[in-house]
C-alpha cells in the first residue's frame, strides 16, 4: 500500500542507496565519449548554505544526470577550497586551531549536499588543506620558480633555457627583446664571459629577475589589524571585506607571479572558448591592453627623468603639467623643501586608498604640487609636477603626462587646479575647452609643430618614430594587468617551499615536498611584526636555513583543482598522463560571476603555464563557462522610533512602513527576521505572538515592541497615534542580497524537512532563468510540492494500490511524451531549466485527465524526469519492478511520428449551432464521415426524424447539417 507520497523515507533511503552501492563512481572508460561537469570550488564557512547556493550545482547535476543518459562517461566531482582567512580570524578569537572548524564546517557542507542527492563521486573529492593536496600545490610553485617566459616563442620555459642563453652571448640589458620581450629589467647588460664569473648570489639574484615566480618589492593592500595582505577583491572602500578594518598601500617584499607575461594570450584565448560576453568583457577590460608610447620627461637640475607612458603621443604639444602617483619611486627626490610636509601628508592620505577606488572615484580631485618641473621633450618648456592620487602606480610608469584638452580626468584636474589648457587637435566644432575636454581620436593636429597638419593615425607614427629617432621615448604596448601578488602574512595557507640562504630565496627540493604547516601557539603576527609561521619552534629547512614565512593566497590551491579531480589519488604526480588525456579540458563549468577577474584570471594562466611545459594537452581549463544568478532573500524592513520609557530603558517602538511617506517624522529602518513575520491577506505583519518567538532566538531584539496608539501620547510623535493598530504593525518587504546580515537567510535544511530535496531542487529551478537574479519566496514552493504528488498519483489507484498496464500506449498518450521527452532534451541542452518544470507539469497534467497508467509511458517519463527529481523517480522506477538504478538507463528516442495528428474530433453543427463532436481518422473519406455522423445518437436526437437538405464538410474543420 502506497496511498502517500513520503518525501522524507523516500529521499533518505535512496540517498543511503546511492552511497552504499557508489552510483555516481567513474572511471575512465575510452569505449564512451567523456563530458567533464565542474562546479566552482566552494569555500567551506560555518554558516553552511543558504538556499541561494545550491543554484548552480542543482543545474549542474541535472546537465551532469542527463549526459549519463545520454551515453556520455561523466566526471562530476565536488571538494572544498579549505584554507582562507575566515577560519583563521576564528582561530584568533576562539585559540581553536583552524583545521578543526575547517574540517567541522567540510562535515556540515557535506551534509547538507548530501541531502539534496547531488550525484557527486565524492571518491575524488579535494581539500586544498590537505598536505596530499598542497604538495601539488607546492610542487607547480617549484615549477613557476624554475621556470622564466621566452618571448621569442611566447611561451613558458625551464629557466636552464635562459641559464644557457646568459652562458652563451650574455644579455643585452633591459633593450634586449629576445631576452626581455620589452619588459623591463633593471640590470645592466653583461657579457657570457661575464656571467661565468658572477658568484652565484649575483647569478641568482639576476635570474630571480626572470623567474615566473619571483621576489620583490611591490605596493600591496596591508592590513595591520589582520596582519597581512589582502588582494585587492578583499578590500572595499579602503577598509578590508572581512572586518572593516583599515587597509594601507604599503612597499613590502613579496612573493609575486608573472601573470603579465602572458596578458596578450590570455587576451587571445577568450576567442577560442564559450563564456559569456560580460566574463570575456571584463578579463579584456582587467587585462587592459594599450598601444603606445613611452617617452621622457627630463627633470630640471636633476639628472633622471620621468618616463611616462602614453596612448595619445599625439597629444605630446598640449602637455602642461605631470602627474606622478603617491607611489612613484622618485618622488621623495623630486620634492622641494616647501612643498615637503604638504606633499608627505598628502601621501600618507592617499596610501589609505585602493587602486580600484582611486579608479572608481572620478568626482573627487585631490593632488599637490611638488615644487619641481619637467622639461618638455621637444619644446624644453617648463612643465610642472603634481602628485596625483588619480595616477596609478602600479599601471604604466606610475606618472602621466597631463593633456587637459584632450583627456577628461586631466581637464577635471587642470581647471582644479588652474593649470592650463592647451588644444592640439582641431575637429572643426569649436569645442569649448572651459567646459570639457576633447577627448575622440578625430582631427588633425595644430599647434603642434612638425606634426600640424596630420591626422591622428599618421600623427601618433610620425611622432613616435621621432622620439625613437631622439631616443626620448618608443613605441610600446601596455597592459592594466598587474602581476599577482602571491604571498600572504597569515597561518591558514599552503606554506611557500622556499628557504633562503644568504639571503637569497631557494626552493626545496621536490623529494621533500610537502613542505607542512607546523604547529604555532597562536595564529597572530610575532611581537616583532613577522608572519604567524615565525612563532613556529625549530623550523628550519635542513635545521640550518630559514623557511619563507608567507603562506600562499587563497586562489592558489584554486587554479588547478580542476586537474586533480581527474586523479586525486595518485601519489607519483599531479595528474597522470593517461587521466589529464581522457578527461582534457572541463566541458561545463558553472560558478558566479564574482570570480571573473580573480579566480578565473589564475585559473587560466596556470593551465597555460602547465601547457607550455608539456604537463597538460590544453590552453584553456573550461571550454565552455555559465555564471548562475543569484537568489536573492526578501528583506523585511520595519521602521522604528527609538525612545526611553518610564522606566529609563531604552526601547524601539516599532511603526508602519508607509508612516514614512505619510509623516514628516525620522524614523529609522531595520531588517527584522524573515522567520518570525506572518503573511496574511497579501501583507506582512509582526505581531505579539511573532515577537515573543523572535526574542527567544534573537536575544539583541528583546528591547523592539509594537507602538499602539498608547505609545505616543503626550511625545512629539502624537501624530502618529491615529495611523496605529494595537498588537501589530505592517513591514515593508524588498529584495536584498540573501545575507545572515539581513535576516533574510532561508535554510535549506528547513525547506528539505518541510517539502523534501526533490520539490526544492525542482523549485529552484522553477524560478527563473539560469542567468539571471531572482528572488527566493517560500510561498510559491507548495505548488511544486503538488505537483509531485500529482506525478505520485499517476501510479496508484484510489486505494493507493499500484495500478500499472502493460498495454499498447494510445496516440494521445504517446504524443504526450514524445512532445515532453523533444521539449526537456532542448531545453537542457539550452540550460533552460525553468522551461522544463513548466513542459512537466503540462505533461502530468495532460497523462492525468488521459486516465494515463501504462507502463511504457510512465517508464519513459521517470527517466525524462529523474534528472530534476532523482529520489521520486528512483523511487517510482523500482515500484516498476526495474531491477537496476534508473541512472543506468537511456535516454528515451524521441519519434517524431507521434506528434503528427492522425485524427481530429470534428466539431458537429446543425443549422450552425455547435451540438457535438466526433472522432475520426484524418484519412477518413467525406462519405464515411457523414454516414457516422447520421448514425449518431446525438446528431438522431437533434435531427428528430428530419431528412436534412444539406451537409457540409471541411475536412480536417467541420461537419455542418443544414435542416
Amino acid at each position: 500500500m502506497n496511498n502517500e507520497y513520503n518525501h522524507k523515507l523516500i529521499e533518505e533511503k535512496w540517498q543511503q542507496y546511492w552511497a552504499k552501492h557508489k552510483i555516481y563512481k567513474v572511471t575512465e572508460d575510452p569505449d564512451k565519449p567523456k563530458y567533464y561537469v565542474l562546479d566552482m570550488f566552494p569555500y567551506p564557512s560555518g554558516a553552511g548554505l543558504h538556499v541561494g547556493h545550491p543554484l548552480g550545482y542543482i543545474a549542474s547535476d541535472i546537465y551532469s544526470r542527463y549526459k549519463r543518459l545520454m551515453g556520455f562517461n561523466v566526471l562530476h566531482p565536488m571538494g572544498f577550497d579549505a584554507f582562507g582567512l575566515p577560519a583563521e580570524q576564528y582561530a584568533i578569537q576562539t585559540g581553536q586551531h583552524p583545521a578543526v572548524t575547517t574540517e567541522q564546517n567540510i562535515n556540515r557542507y557535506r551534509e547538507q549536499l548530501d541531502k539534496m542527492g547531488f550525484s557527486y563521486d565524492w571518491d575524488r573529492e579535494v581539500r586544498t588543506s590537505d598536505p596530499a593536496y598542497y604538495k601539488w600545490t607546492q610542487w607547480i610553485f617549484i615549477q613557476l620558480f624554475n621556470a622564466w617566459f621566452n618571448p621569442v616563442t611566447e611561451k613558458a620555459e625551464p629557466i636552464d633555457t635562459l641559464i644557457k642563453t646568459f652562458e652563451t652571448i650574455g644579455f643585452n640589458g633591459s633593450d634586449d627583446k629576445i631576452l626581455t620581450g620589452g619588459m623591463e629589467f633593471n640590470y645592466p647588460p653583461f657579457t657570457a664571459e661575464q656571467w661565468q664569473k658572477f658568484i652565484e648570489p649575483t647569478q641568482q639574484k639576476i635570474l630571480l629577475g626572470f623567474r615566473l615566480a619571483y621576489l620583490s618589492e611591490a605596493y600591496v593592500n596591508w592590513c595591520a589589524a589582520l596582519g597581512t595582505v589582502l588582494s585587492n577583491d578583499e578590500v572595499k572602500d579602503g577598509v578590508s571585506e572581512r572586518g572593516g578594518y583599515p587597509v594601507e598601500r604599503k612597499l613590502m617584499n613579496q612573493w609575486s607571479l608573472r601573470i603579465t607575461a602572458f596578458a596578450n594570450r590570455l587576451l587571445s584565448g577568450l576567442n577560442t572558448i564559450d563564456w559569456s560576453e560580460s566574463i570575456k568583457e571584463s578579463q579584456r577590460n582587467w587585462i587592459g591592453k594599450s598601444q603606445g608610447a613611452s617617452v621622457c620627461f627630463k627633470v630640471q637640475d636633476q639628472l633622471f627623468s620621468i618616463e611616462v607612458f602614453t596612448t595619445r603621443p599625439d597629444t605630446i604639444f598640449g602637455v602642461s603639467f605631470l602627474a606622478i602617483a603617491p607611489e612613484h619611486e622618485m618622488l621623495e627626490q623630486l620634492v622641494d623643501s616647501e612643498h615637503q610636509q604638504d606633499v608627505m601628508e598628502y601621501v600618507d592620505a592617499a596610501k589609505n586608498r585602493s587602486e580600484r577606488e582611486r579608479m572608481a572615484d572620478v568626482k573627487r580631485i585631490t593632488g599637490e604640487f611638488t615644487g619641481a618641473y619637467a622639461l618638455h621633450p621637444f619644446t624644453g618648456k617648463e612643465i610642472e609636477i603634481w602628485v596625483a592620487d588619480y595616477v596609478l602606480g602600479g599601471y604604466g610608469t606610475g606618472a602621466v603626462m597631463g593633456v587637459p584638452a584632450h583627456d577628461s580626468r586631466d581637464h577635471s584636474f587642470a581647471l582644479h587646479f588652474s593649470l592650463p589648457v592647451l588644444p592640439v587637435i582641431d575637429n572643426g566644432s569649436n569645442h569649448d575647452y572651459t567646459q570639457s575636454s576633447y577627448d575622440a581620436k578625430e582631427g588633425n593636429c595644430i599647434h603642434s609643430g612638425f606634426l600640424n597638419g596630420l591626422g591622428i593615425k599618421k600623427a601618433i607614427k610620425k611622432v613616435i618614430a621621432e622620439m625613437e629617432l631622439r631616443k626620448i621615448g618608443k613605441g610600446k604596448i601596455n597592459f592594466r594587468l598587474r602581476d599577482a601578488i602571491f604571498g600572504r602574512q597569515r597561518y591558514w595557507g599552503e606554506p611557500i617551499p622556499v628557504y633562503y640562504k644568504d639571503n637569497i630565496p631557494y626552493v626545496v627540493n621536490e623529494n621533500e615536498l610537502p613542505v607542512i604547516l607546523p604547529v604555532i601557539d597562536t595564529f597572530l603576527p610575532t611581537e616583532s611584526g613577522e608572519p604567524p609561521l615565525g612563532r613556529a619552534q625549530n623550523w628550519k629547512y635542513q635545521e640550518k636555513y630559514d623557511y619563507e614565512l608567507s603562506t600562499m593566497p587563497g586562489w592558489a590551491g584554486s587554479s588547478w583543482y580542476f586537474l586533480r579531480y581527474m586523479d586525486p589519488g595518485n601519489k607519483e604526480t599531479f595528474v597522470s598522463k593517461e587521466a589529464v588525456n581522457y578527461w582534457q579540458q572541463v566541458d561545463l563549468y558553472l560558478g558566479g560571476s564574482e570570480h571573473a577577474t580573480g579566480h578565473l584570471l589564475y585559473l587560466r594562466f596556470w593551465t597555460k603555464f602547465l601547457y607550455d611545459l608539456g604537463l597538460i594537452p590544453h590552453e584553456e581549463p573550461a571550454k565552455k563557462l555559465i555564471n548562475q544568478g543569484m537568489i536573492q532573500g526578501i528583506s523585511m524592513i520595519v521602521r522604528v522610533i527609538p525612545l526611553t520609557d518610564i522606566s529609563g530603558e531604552n526601547v524601539f517602538y516599532m511603526i508602519p512602513s508607509d508612516s514614512v511617506d505619510r509623516y514628516d517624522a525620522v524614523m529609522e529602518g531595520i531588517h527584522y527576521p524573515i522567520n518570525y513575520v506572518e503573511f496574511k491577506e497579501g501583507k506582512h505583519w509582526i505581531t505579539e505572538k511573532t515577537i515573543e518567538k523572535t526574542n527567544a532566538a534573537y536575544p539583541g531584539f528583546a528591547n523592539y515592541k509594537i507602538a499602539d496608539p498608547t505609545t505616543f501620547v503626550n511625545t512629539k510623535f502624537d501624530y502618529l497615534k491615529d495611523g496605529l493598530q494595537r498588537n501589530k504593525v505592517e513591514v515593508e518587504a524588498t529584495v536584498e542580497k540573501m545575507s545572515k546580515r539581513w535576516y533574510n537567510v532561508v535554510n535549506p535544511d528547513e525547506i528539505i524537512e518541510q517539502y523534501g530535496a526533490d520539490t526544492l531542487r525542482l523549485y529552484e529551478m522553477f524560478l527563473g532563468p539560469l542567468e539571471q537574479s531572482k528572488p527566493w519566496n517560500t510561498q510559491g514552493i507548495e505548488g511544486v510540492q503538488r505537483f509531485l504528488k500529482k506525478l505520485w498519483r499517476l501510479f496508484f489507484d484510489s486505494n493507493g494500490n499500484l495500478h500499472i498496464k502493460a498495454v499498447e500506449p494510445t496516440n494521445a498518450e504517446l504524443k504526450t511524451l514524445h512532445k515532453t521527452i523533444k521539449k526537456v532534451a532542448e531545453d537542457i541542452e539550452n540550460f533552460s531549466f525553468n522551461t522544463s518544470v513548466s513542459t512537466f507539469m503540462i505533461c502530468v497534467n495532460e497523462l492525468t485527465e488521459l486516465k494515463c497508467n501504462n507502463y511504457t509511458i510512465l517508464k519513459e517519463l521517470l527517466i525524462v524526469l529523474s534528472p530534476y527529481v532523482p529520489h521520486i523517480t528512483e523511487e517510482l522506477w523500482q515500484l516498476l519492478e526495474e531491477k537496476e538504478s534508473i541512472t543506468k538507463s537511456g535516454y528515451p528516442q524521441f519519434n517524431a511520428a507521434y506528434l503528427i495528428e492522425v485524427s481530429f474530433s470534428y466539431p458537429v453543427s446543425i443549422n450552425g449551432k455547435h451540438r457535438t463532436n466526433i472522432e475520426f481518422s484524418l484519412s477518413a473519406t467525406e462519405e464515411e464521415v457523414v454516414k457516422k455522423v447520421m448514425s449518431d445518437e446525438v446528431v438522431q436526437k437533434w435531427l428528430d426524424g428530419v431528412e436534412p437538405k444539406k451537409t457540409i464538410f471541411v475536412k480536417g474543420k467541420i461537419v455542418n447539417i443544414v435542416i
